[in-house]
């Protein structure tokens, strides 16, 4: 199979299943993807996994189809995803193209509150001071698995900390909102200490997840990744 000019792999969340980024998807056209996360979906939907199964699923996505050069877009939790998926695929002579890093600080800046990952109630708690709009209604029957899942992604955060990991060689764009409780300027600039390509930083209108639905975001993205 001849590789593809281009992809773009989109790393969620925590706890997300990719749905609030189909206008992004509708966006960008057929060469972007949304990453599945393991233990998320079919027969393995509920196991736990580690984070460095997450980074070889991820990983093994990005590479297939193959693509002539790859952009790596994480928001919040698969901005650290995307960050060490970025250098495992250069370890694996992969290039990549951009890693573009939505409602992150930088991650020798991470730090998830033990309390915010103990239990349904904490994580709900935890999302909700970011973002409402993370979780579904409490009516809703997919409220619980997607506390789950969040609760989940927030325990391996604690094991991305924890690990020494090489920094990538491609350039880094850092995104955020300028209401993103989460996120700051100060640590979205740090994401220059975090490669050892270049590094460029953007602030859109809005909180922490509201700017992926945006014309101009997406805009923002193409331009990126059609870069030379």
């Amino acid at each position: 199979m001849p590789p593809t000019p281009h992809g773009t792999l989109i790393l969620p969340g925590a706890g997300s299943f990719g749905g609030e980024l189909k206008p992004l998807l509708d966006e960008l056209g057929p060469a972007a993807r949304i990453a599945r996360y393991p233990g998320r979906f079919g027969r393995d939907a509920g196991k736990d996994t580690t984070f460095p199964e997450v980074v070889d699923a991820c990983t093994e996505q990005a590479r297939n189809p193959p693509a002539d050069r790859v952009t790596l877009v994480g928001h919040s939790f698969g901005a650290y995803v995307a960050h060490a998926t970025a250098a495992e695929l250069e370890r694996r002579q992969t290039p990549v193209h951009a890693l573009v890093v939505v409602g992150a600080n930088a991650p020798h800046l991470l730090a998830v509150p033990p309390a915010a990952r103990s239990d349904r109630a904490a994580v709900a708690a935890y999302l909700e001071g970011i973002d409402p709009r993370l979780l579904p209604d409490p009516s809703d029957e997919w409220r619980d698995l997607v506390l789950d899942a969040a609760m989940q992604d927030l325990r391996l955060l604690a094991h991305f900390s924890d690990a020494p990991r090489p920094h990538p060689r491609c350039p880094v764009f850092a995104a955020r909102g300028a209401a993103d409780p989460l996120t700051s300027a100060e640590g979205t600039a740090e994401w220059a200490a975090a490669t050892t390509g270049s590094c460029a930083r953007r602030t859109f209108p809005g909180g922490h997840s509201d700017l992926l639905t945006t014309p101009a975001f997406a805009d923002w993205l193409r331009t990126v990744a059609s870069r030379e």
